[in-house]
């Protein structure tokens, strides 16, 4: 029996193994033989390369580029296209290949980049530049995806919250930074595309920023989360997106900062609550905040400004004027030079100048970017609750 009871085992191990050797080949038979792209070269030029036997022609844009700009691969052998791009800065980029036209990330990049429904890999290039933004061996904060219910939209909707190291392990609470991706993104884009949770962990850890709890919640009033619509809405349409306008603003001062401040261990203050946004959520964070004077003692406005032409300046003097009356303990403003919100930017400012609105103005190089971005936020940080 015992015998038996051996080669039964026996026979049963041989089965997994030969289970276990089909899935391997099974798996090995849907990937591609072994290429290496992107690889970083010691000078941060940068080689690419993709497999695609049958390819009339394969070519590469990154946002390194000028928009539309693209540079192609060159056919070698077992039909193995590659480029090399001159050396790069240091900093985080992204890119796409168009294999005979079509847009496709890179196969054998594992780090790929969602903004909206664009997909793109991502290439990292390490140094100085970067620093603010990388995985630093730090202590690390925690990124919560949170659903909370919002009665002004009539929807439960999710968020995503950043906590400080040792916020878990500890009892004391924390100031906030509501913090508003643009249009096309959701409540993801700034931790993946921003890497928001990385540039806090990095500016905490050598001390230039105070240790904050960041919110990030979906800035498209339609939308319970990323990609999916409200039930009932369909596509969003200029005709029906107009019944949202100042309906987030609402659902974020109303819905959103009370059930943080009742779920959180936070400073339920003004002068503790931050917020700011890029391009459609710097124009959220406009409005959020003349609407509510009182509410945010800290204001970022990033790459957006008054995007209407043809809007009531007079009457946003008086909500800026009351804005200012309430308190503000900084007043952020930055955009850059080639951006093409810039006339936004300037009628901004032109109200700012106006109603005697202290503020700062920061203008850089470059223009409607995620790096700029980045950067907008490892520099507005290290003000706050100051």
């Amino acid at each position: 029996m015992k015998f038996k009871h051996f080669t039964t085992g026996i026979a049963a191990l041989l089965l997994l193994s030969n289970a276990i050797q089909l899935q391997a080949q099974e798996i090995s038979a849907m990937q591609a033989p072994k290429v290496v792209s992107p690889e970083i070269a010691a000078d941060n030029s940068v080689t690419f390369r993709v497999l695609s036997e049958k390819a009339n022609e394969v070519t590469l844009n990154g946002s390194w580029m000028g928009f539309g700009k693209t540079v192609p691969l060159t056919k070698g052998e077992q039909g193995v296209w590659s480029v090399t791009i001159d050396p790069l800065t240091s900093s985080m980029y992204h890119y796409n290949l168009f294999i005979d036209g079509v847009a496709a990330i890179d196969p054998t990049n594992p780090q790929a980049l969602r903004d909206g429904t664009r997909y793109a890999s991502m290439l990292m290039v390490e140094g100085e530049g970067s620093k603010v933004f990388q995985l630093n061996e730090t202590p690390h904060g925690n990124i919560s995806q949170v659903w909370y219910e919002s009665p002004s939209l009539g929807l439960d909707r999710r968020m995503y919250v950043y906590t400080p190291p040792g916020y878990e392990s500890g009892k004391d609470s924390y100031p906030v930074l509501y913090l508003l991706h643009g249009a096309g993104g959701d409540e993801d884009a700034w931790t993946s595309l921003g890497r928001a949770n990385l540039i806090l962990d990095n500016l905490i850890a050598s001390g230039k920023s105070k240790a904050m709890i960041v919110v990030m919640t979906n800035g498209n009033a339609w939308q319970t989360s990323s990609l999916r619509n409200a039930p009932g809405i369909g596509n969003i349409t200029r005709e029906n997106f107009a019944q949202y306008q100042g309906k987030f603003e609402k659902s974020l001062v109303e819905d959103v900062v009370p059930y943080v401040e009742k779920n959180y261990r936070v400073k339920a203050e003004k002068n503790s609550r931050a917020l700011a946004g890029l391009s459609m959520g710097g124009g959220h964070t406009i409005t959020a905040s003349i609407t509510y004077p009182g509410t945010f003692g800290y204001i970022g406005v990033f790459s957006s400004g008054i995007f209407d032409a043809n809007a009531d300046m007079a009457e946003l003097e008086k909500k800026f004027t009351a804005l200012k009356t309430s308190g503000v303990s900084k007043y952020w403003v930055a955009c850059g030079k080639e951006d093409f919100v810039m006339e936004s930017n300037k009628r901004l400012l032109s109200i700012l100048d106006k109603t005697g609105f202290e503020h700062e103005y920061f203008e850089n190089e470059g223009g409607h970017t995620w790096a700029n971005w980045r950067t907008y936020l490892s520099m507005f940080s290290p003000m706050l609750f100051q």
